[in-house]
C-alpha cells in the first residue's frame, strides 16, 4: 500500500514536471522542470528494485546533462519572443502527436495480443546485483543492438563536431606542426635592442 502512494506521488510530479518542460516561457525554469522528471524516474525505477538505473540517471543526466544544458542555455542568449511566436502555431500539431503516443502506450501496456503482463516486482534478496543482471543483458542477448547504438553516437559525435567546426578568416589559430619544429636555439625568443626615451618630469629632466 505505501509503496503504491509513492508510486502514485512520484508519478503526478513526473506528468507536471514534464507538462512544465514544454509550457515552461523561461528556457531555464524549462531545463529545472527536466531535472525535477529525471529525479522523480530515478524515484520510480528504486520501486522496481532497479537502483543502478535510477542512480545512473541521477548521476549522468542530473549531474552531467544537465548542467551542460544549463550552460548552453545560458550561454547562447536565446530569443524567448520568437520562440514563443510558434507556440500557438504547432500546439494542435503537438496534441495530436501526444495522443498518438498514449495511444500506443495503452495498447503496449493493456493490449492481450501482444502477449505483455506487468506484474507485482518480485522481491530479491540482499546479495542480489542489479548491476549484474543488467550487464548480463545487455553484453549477452543485446551486444549487438547496445555495440550499434555506441557507433550511431560516435558518428552523431563527429557530424556534429564537423557542421560547427568553420574556418573563419581573420581567426587566430595554433599550428602544432610548427610549435613542434621549434628550436632552442632559435624561434623561441627574440632580443630587441631599443634606444632608452628620456623621461619628462616636472622638472624638465
Amino acid at each position: 500500500m505505501v509503496q503504491e502512494i509513492i508510486f502514485i506521488v512520484l508519478a503526478a510530479v513526473l506528468i507536471g514536471a514534464a507538462l512544465g518542460v514544454i509550457t515552461a516561457r523561461n528556457p531555464v525554469h524549462a531545463a529545472l522542470f527536466l531535472v525535477l522528471a529525471f529525479v522523480t524516474s530515478a524515484g520510480l525505477w528504486l520501486l522496481l528494485e532497479a537502483e543502478f538505473l535510477g542512480i545512473v540517471l541521477v548521476l549522468v543526466y542530473v549531474g552531467a546533462v544537465m548542467v551542460l544544458f544549463l550552460f548552453v542555455v545560458m550561454m547562447l542568449d536565446i530569443n524567448t519572443a520568437t520562440l514563443r511566436q510558434g507556440f500557438a502555431r504547432y500546439a494542435p500539431l503537438g496534441v495530436v502527436v501526444a495522443a498518438i503516443v498514449a495511444v500506443e502506450i495503452g495498447y503496449v501496456v493493456w493490449s492481450e495480443k501482444l502477449g505483455v503482463t506487468f506484474g507485482t516486482p518480485v522481491n530479491h534478496p540482499a546479495e542480489y546485483s542489479n548491476t549484474r543482471e543488467l550487464g548480463n543483458v545487455i553484453y549477452t542477448s543485446y551486444v549487438y543492438p547496445f555495440e550499434l547504438a555506441a557507433v550511431i553516437l560516435l558518428v552523431g559525435i563527429v557530424a556534429a563536431i564537423t557542421l560547427t567546426l568553420r574556418r573563419r578568416a581573420g581567426t587566430r589559430s595554433q599550428d602544432p606542426v610548427k610549435q613542434v619544429r621549434v628550436s632552442a636555439k632559435r624561434g623561441r625568443v627574440r632580443l630587441v635592442n631599443m634606444p632608452s626615451e628620456p623621461r619628462h618630469g616636472g622638472d624638465g629632466k
